[in-house]
């Protein structure tokens, strides 16, 4: 993963952050994990809140042991000292997905208490690519201008709302799409997730 030449050290790897929250949809995180695992130049750093573990538990039939052996390294929500808590940790991005709105306000009002939470923040102020799908239904006056915030930070708000153009079929079919589009923000090769609109034939 690093080589060292004169002294410099080099990552060969492209390094992506992912975050999984206690929202609802915990099969989007773990689907771009599984993409991810299968693409060799990519890296993973995942970072689950305990809330996530308890959603994951709920929702999917994997065990959250599974979940986090899909990232290259996993890391403690409580380990605010962990290098991706540093701007001097060279990565792509980050990926919240799915981003509770207790996850929302944090980011947006700076309230770094946790490692999920350090981690946005730094992609915020290194002026990295930081995508979250928010997951709420329906909003409140103060959702709304938490991500109004966030938007006029430059975050990417990718609600996981299900488009139908492509004909879905199962469940999978709607998080393959979402996914892939929201990974193509970090320049993903999405090739074969989603099929992009080609107008009404």
């Amino acid at each position: 993963m690093v080589s060292i030449t004169e002294g410099c050290v080099f990552v060969s790897k492209k390094r992506l952050i992912i975050g999984i929250t206690g929202a609802s949809g915990s099969c989007f995180g773990v689907y771009a994990l599984r993409l991810l695992r299968e693409l060799p130049e990519w890296e993973t750093h995942l970072v689950m809140t305990r809330n996530a573990e308890l959603t994951i538990k709920t929702e999917l039939t994997e065990p959250v042991h599974y979940v986090t052996s899909l990232a290259d390294y996993l890391h403690n929500e409580d380990d605010v000292s962990a290098s991706i808590s540093s701007g001097s940790f060279q990565a792509e991005g980050m990926l919240i997905a799915p981003c509770s709105m207790k996850t929302v306000s944090g980011i947006a009002n700076g309230f770094s208490d946790n490692l999920l939470l350090r981690a946005a923040d730094v992609t915020i102020k290194e002026h990295r690519p930081l995508v979250i799908l928010p997951r709420e239904a329906p909003m409140s006056t103060i959702h709304l201008r938490n991500l109004l915030t966030l938007a006029e930070l430059g975050v990417t708000i990718f609600p996981p709302v299900p488009a139908f153009y492509h004909n879905p079929e199962n469940i999978e079919d709607i998080v393959k799409h979402i996914i892939g589009r929201s990974l193509s923000y970090f320049n993903i090769s999405n090739e074969g997730l989603y099929k992009s609109w080609q107008g009404v034939k």
